[in-house]
């Protein structure tokens, strides 16, 4: 059957084209791909039932039509497969032969075939998306929508250039409501052992949100238009405001500037490639620095995406290249991520009239995973010149460094590329502009541009006088008006207190089963129909109640199932299989207001947090919080009792309070409370201070700020464990000083380069033991472990170098095994800080003296002095431990009374045989404290030891 389009569909894609704006269509339907129209040029098709490859080949002709210019390139994202039969691929490859030899008649040819060959086909997966920034297409379409996430949706719809369609494929739906109980497929990652339940109030949120986008047209495979649609009802071609030459106010102003730079070189030929006026400006910025040639300087370019950044660098790198700079790198984050670039270079140098394979040749990658990307330039033309990737080993002899969507860039790797030379960055700060409504609705679905969405707070009370309330995430996501903004002002706080962000933060936020969401509010005025201001939001997962089986498992096969972080990182680093199976919360975020930063609101709502929790525990959401999927089970059953084209999409009524205040819920018991964040020294010390002690710190910083990802653990009150009452730290008490003694060992190797006061923080020594009596040693424990570790001619060495006999190199090899004793508190001497740091530093983090100096405050006494003074007090006290070993007094508890026969019974007693290295006692007839007088005598006879003596006094030692 023959079809008339809705006018209005064409209506919507001409003025998208003329206003610059971009178009969805959310197209409903079956995979009955296997047949094709016959193409026609008119605004009437023929449609089979159900074939969206025929829609898309219509509304892309309508689309190229609308343009003019030139046929609009097309992105296809898919989840694994395309379904395209080897047939259809076949005939494609038939059909590209036909065209290169100019034997093509169109009218003869499968109108998708055609489509395929001719219409500039990107393909790409939702796994790749990455590669495909800073591209810019005509058309993107996206199918498998369970695999779509709010990343992809993101990065694939900010590709299409302004005027462009995005169509986003439904397999067939009986109705749309069913979308809010779809399995999606990153829901696998939420599911845990003991939450399985993933929601789908992110699409719920998602679809409702279509009937607010004024760009956007819901249809069936038949192109009929669905009540959601409500905006495209009265939709009617928009006017431009044009001159007699047909140019806007804008283009106006960008002729004149063409004309006005038409016979400066290169700007003039350059600046005639702009299609905008911001981006001809932008060009004209870059090159003034080019052509000052003042090679330390920095230009960054910020702008929303689709204003022509990657274009205006390659004709900035074209100039550059006309001004006679010989070696210029570019980068980002993938070589398919320069293909704009390395384009309007070429289009530059066209400008410039350099001739390709005469004054230039481009070199594109042999690696199939970069799809034939340009990677490097070699220019001829005035002398040798090269465009190409960065390398760091030949950052020396950069002229000019072009650095393409920065932001995508670790930073540690930009900070590297920095140097005394020219550099371009390029970094997009939003979408595309607000006046699009596509980039609008885009923005309010995933709370992109919430930044001005932080109210002024009108007074800020006193953190005391604050409460915790648990908000419902179904009315939260419900997008109700008061829940939308209360959503955005709780993403604003977010972004406004985290660098690291993505819109599947929000997804996480909405669907994960384990996770909830807290807000610290001030006193409520009820009498007052407003929303009362956030001062600090918290997200928490419940993690835990693992079987004992699952965590045997786990170890034995070194696999680490997805959620529950702490459980699953405290077994794998202890090898411990009970930990997982205990209960408990981990903090995955906390953010304050801006306007209330330090000011002591995060540390409130930890405390409310954790006051709740001690007292009563795991939230049961039960009573909250309605279990998601069986209301939207009703919602969807309801719904298939009509059809698509009778069915009207509201919000939910019957939704619960938004906030309930924690005192409202039931109370269950928690082992622990954790927290999982990047290592910096004022989170580690905010987290210290609220009693949470670290358990393990990756050893490889992270890809993203260079920061070591730090876990701790705060145990709780619980009646499952018998403690002493004396250790603050519970049944995590001996793990703790395993990590203590495992974070020392590995100063020196993985954390060598951690700052010294974080890692002494994270460390915590104890360096006082002025409170700590000493106490008679009991074994001679401690001088079998001196022996080990130290010789006679160590301590000799040790000696010498207190009395400033011989300086530091010749006792620099026993500062780490001093330290490491020192550190582990088995030598109990009270240091200075600066004392203990400059030990710390050179004996755990092996640095060296000129490091010391650097990075410590100055203060009066020197660094050697310093260490002197460190390593004569580490002396004198292991020098009085060993000495305590032959105190009379300590060994007249273990005398024998009695003589020969005693001396016999004590031989009997151990099996009739002196064991190795053991002491027999006989009774002396003299006192100890006669003893003890003879030997302070000799001690003050004032003969000074040598070599020879002290070996003599080690020889008896060990012969006793």
């Amino acid at each position: 059957m023959r079809k008339k389009v809705d006018e209005r569909i064409r209506t919507l894609i001409e003025n998208g084209v003329k206003t610059r704006h971009r178009s969805m269509f959310v197209i409903i339907g079956d995979k009955s791909r296997d047949q094709a129209p016959p193409f026609s040029f008119s605004l009437s098709f023929f449609f089979p039932s159900s074939l969206f490859f025929c829609l898309i080949v219509n509304l892309h002709y309508m689309l190229s039509k609308a343009v003019v210019k030139s046929r609009p390139t097309v992105l296809w994202c898919y989840k694994d497969k395309l379904e395209l039969s080897s047939h259809k691929k076949k005939r494609g490859k038939q059909i590209k032969k036909l065209m290169q030899r100019g034997l093509l008649d169109p009218e003869k040819v499968d109108p998708f075939s055609l489509f395929i060959e001719t219409g500039g086909l990107t393909y790409c997966l939702y796994k790749d998306s990455e590669r495909i920034l800073g591209n810019t297409f005509g058309m993107c379409i996206l199918q498998d929508f369970e695999a779509l996430t709010p990343n992809h949706l993101a990065r694939t719809i900010e590709t299409v250039q302004g005027g462009g369609l995005i169509v986003l494929l439904l397999r067939s739906l009986s109705s749309l409501t069913s979308l809010c109980t779809m399995v999606m497929d990153v829901h696998r990652r939420y599911h845990t052992e003991s939450h399985s339940e993933a929601a789908g109030r992110f699409n719920e949120r998602f679809l409702l949100s279509l009937a607010s986008c004024k760009a956007c047209v819901v249809m069936d495979d038949e192109l009929n238009i669905l009540p959601i649609s409500s905006y495209i009802k009265s939709i009617t071609l928009v006017p431009v405001n044009e001159d007699s030459d047909g140019l806007s106010e804008s283009e106006r102003e960008l002729k004149n500037l063409k004309e006005e730079l038409n016979e400066d070189f290169p700007v003039g030929p350059l600046i005639k490639k702009c299609c905008t006026l911001d981006q001809g400006k932008a060009v004209i910025t870059f090159l003034d620095a080019i052509l000052d040639k003042n090679l330390c300087c920095t230009v960054a370019l910020l702008a929303a995406r689709g204003c022509g950044k990657s274009a205006a660098l390659g004709l900035a790198i074209a100039g550059a290249i006309a001004a006679g700079y010989s070696n210029i790198y570019v980068t980002a984050p993938s070589p398919e991520n320069l293909k704009t670039l390395f384009e309007f270079v070429c289009k530059g140098f066209d400008a410039i009239e350099y001739k390709e394979h005469i004054d230039y040749d481009v070199v594109k990658s042999v690696n199939p995973e970069f799809k034939k990307a340009t990677v490097h330039i070699n220019i001829y033309k005035q002398h040798r010149q090269t465009i190409q990737p960065h390398e760091h080993e030949k950052l020396s002899q950069v002229e000019l460094l072009v650095v393409d969507e920065a932001a995508a860039i670790p930073l540690p790797v930009v900070k590297s590329l920095l140097g005394p030379f020219l550099v371009f960055l390029s970094c997009t700060v939003n979408g595309y502009a607000s006046a699009d409504p596509m980039e609008s609705w885009l923005n309010a679905l995933l709370c992109l541009d919430v930044t001005n969405s932080v109210p002024g707070i009108s007074r800020l009370p006193p953190p005391s006088e604050c409460d915790l309330y648990y908000v419902n995430r179904d009315t939260l996501f419900s997008y109700h008006k008061d829940s939308e903004q209360f959503l955005q002002r709780m993403m604003a706080l977010y972004i406004s207190s985290h660098y690291k962000n993505s819109p599947n933060d929000l997804q996480l936020m909405a669907d994960a089963p384990a996770h909830h969401l807290f807000v610290l509010l001030g006193p409520v005025d009820e009498s007052k129909n407003q929303l009362p201001d956030v001062l600090c939001v918290i997200q928490v997962s419940l993690e835990g109640q693992i079987s004992r089986k699952s965590a045997i498992k786990s170890l034995s096969d070194g696999y680490q199932p997805h959620g529950d972080q702490i459980p699953w990182k405290f077994c794998e680093q202890f090898r411990d299989a009970v930990f997982p199976s205990l209960s408990g919360a981990r903090i995955v975020r906390i953010a304050t207001h801006p306007s209330a930063m330090r000011l002591g609101y995060g540390s409130a709502a930890v405390e409310l947090l954790t006051r709740t929790i001690n007292f009563c525990s795991e939230l049961d959401v039960e009573d909250v919080e309605e279990t998601p999927h069986l209301s939207q089970l009703r919602l969807t059953e309801a719904a298939e009792k009509i059809s698509l084209l009778e069915e009207n999409i509201k919000p939910r009524t019957d939704l619960p309070p938004l906030l309930v205040h924690l005192h409202e819920c039931r109370p269950e018991k928690l082992h622990y409370l954790g927290v999982s964040f990047g290592l910096t020294l004022d989170l580690f010390h905010f987290w210290k201070k609220h009693k949470f002690a670290p358990f393990n710190i990756c050893q490889i910083p992270n890809n993203v700020m260079g920061e070591h990802t730090c876990m701790v653990l705060k145990p709780l009150n619980n009646d499952d464990f018998e403690v002493s009452g004396s250790d603050e730290w519970g049944f995590f008490s001996p793990f703790y000083q395993e990590f203590r003694l495992k974070f020392s060992r590995n100063l020196s190797h993985h954390f060598h380069s951690m700052e010294y006061k974080l890692a002494m923080s994270v460390l915590d020594p104890k360096i006082n033991f002025t409170d700590i009596e000493p106490a008679p040693s009991k074994s001679d424990g401690f001088s079998k472990l001196i022996s080990t570790l130290l010789s006679p001619y160590d301590m000799g060495r040790l000696k010498d170098y207190t009395n400033n006999l011989i300086d530091y190199l010749s006792i620099s090899d026993l500062v780490s095994n001093l330290a490491h004793l020192y550190f582990q508190e088995k030598i109990p001497v009270t240091l200075s800080y600066v004392q203990a740091s400059i030990l710390f530093c050179m004996g755990l983090q092996n640095q060296d003296v000129s490091y010391v100096e650097r990075v410590l405050e100055p203060h009066i006494i020197s660094v050697d002095e310093d260490l002197n003074d460190a390593a004569k007090k580490v002396e004198e006290e292991m020098k009085a431990k060993t000495d305590g070993l032959l105190n009379p007094e300590f060994l007249q508890q273990y005398a024998i009374e009695g003589r020969e026969a005693d001396l016999e019974n004590a031989l009997e007693n151990g099996g009739g045989k002196m064991l190795s290295g053991g002491l027999v006692s006989v009774k002396s007839s003299r006192s100890g404290v006669e003893k003890n007088g003879k030997q302070n005598e000799s001690n003050k006879s004032g003969k000074k030891r040598g070599k020879d003596d002290r070996d003599s006094k080690s020889s008896k030692k060990r012969k006793s």
